[in-house]
């Protein structure tokens, strides 16, 4: 058996705890290595985190290591205009520096072939999401968001270093979609 193999499986709303708290560690360990200690709870909240799973079109995905979960993304879906978001993606505490993070986004964009455009965002201080999207999956920086050109979806959030975000696209050619 092919201990790489990357899959995807749609999470049910009796796994969305899981997948909260899953994500929620992962997105910690920037967090706290960049502002130190979580003090106001997890991050994202739970309600945004809802919010997400809840949106028109959004489909929560477990990211599956030969059928063990090592991560999981939430993606908004449009199928009239085929231009589709990564609201959410991670890999799992641990599960880091393994090349996961690129077959699974290998995964979901086979997933969805038909996608013309993705569009996702991340804080500017995650350098590691910046490289990752940029160097490794093929989006380009087209928006940079911060006090005075505020973030469209989080005008008021109160999350640390939620203030200044990066939003990535990435165009697909005829060949991928």
């Amino acid at each position: 058996m092919n201990d790489d193999l990357i899959t995807l499986a749609p999470a049910h709303a009796a796994d969305f705890p899981d997948v909260k708290r899953a994500l929620q560690d992962a997105f910690a360990l920037a967090v706290i290595e960049q502002f130190g200690a979580l003090e106001d709870g997890p991050i994202p909240s739970d309600q945004d985190l809802d919010a997400a799973m809840a949106a028109p079109g959004a489909q929560t995905l477990h990211v599956l290591r030969s059928g063990r979960k090592v991560g999981g993304a939430v993606v908004v879906i449009d199928e009239v205009t085929h231009q589709n978001g990564l609201d959410l993606f991670y890999i799992a505490v641990g599960e880091h520096g393994r090349g996961l993070g690129r077959k699974a986004w290998a995964a979901i964009e086979a997933l969805f072939p038909k996608t013309r455009i993705w569009e996702t965002s991340t804080p500017y201080f995650e350098k590691r999401n910046v490289h990752f999207y940029v160097n490794v999956c093929g989006f380009h920086i087209v928006e940079f968001f911060h006090a005075r050109h505020p973030y469209r979806h989080h005008p008021a959030n109160e999350d640390p270093g939620m203030d200044e975000m990066f939003l990535f696209r990435k165009e697909m050619s005829s060949t991928e979609s």
